[in-house]
């Protein structure tokens, strides 16, 4: 068979995050600014840069994997987002945490020379918000990593 198109094998396409209460974290979500491209039962779609992020419902999720729900569990993975500045990263924090995150750590100078902070969805899934001078970002909010 003849590969006509190589996709390159450095990316990820879907992000699935298990969530308990599927209605708690669309709601979460939503109080965070993120709107579904697409809602099904069990799932809801978020079209992201060049990728998607999908809430799954937990049970159907380990159905999906013909998996016990117990052992799902929760990975040590941090998500994150990247803003410009430090007020970027302030305002993302407070909202998260308006919208009923826990505060794991709250934004700070960091040993690296940038700023960051970190929250927990409802589920746990931990998010990093941080401000790194060295990676600017595009106009459009995606991150390239720079030569060097």
């Amino acid at each position: 068979m003849t590969r006509h198109h190589l996709l390159p094998e450095q990316r990820v396409t879907l992000i699935t995050l298990g969530v308990r209460d599927l209605e708690r974290s669309r709601a979460f979500y939503r109080a965070l600014g993120w709107h579904p491209a697409r809602e099904q039962e069990g799932v809801s779609f978020y079209q992201i840069h060049g990728a998607v992020l999908a809430l799954f419902g937990k049970d159907d999720l380990a159905d999906d994997m013909d998996r016990p729900v117990g052992e799902l569990g929760t990975g040590a993975i941090t998500l994150a987002q990247n803003f410009a500045t430090e007020e970027d990263v302030d305002a993302a924090f407070h909202r998260a945490v308006q919208a009923g995150a826990s505060a794991l750590k709250v934004p700070q100078a960091t040993s690296w020379g940038g700023y960051s902070g970190y929250y927990a969805d409802p589920d746990g899934h931990v998010w990093e918000v941080a401000m790194n001078p060295f990676w600017p970002l595009a106009q459009d909010g995606s991150l390239t990593l720079p030569k060097g």
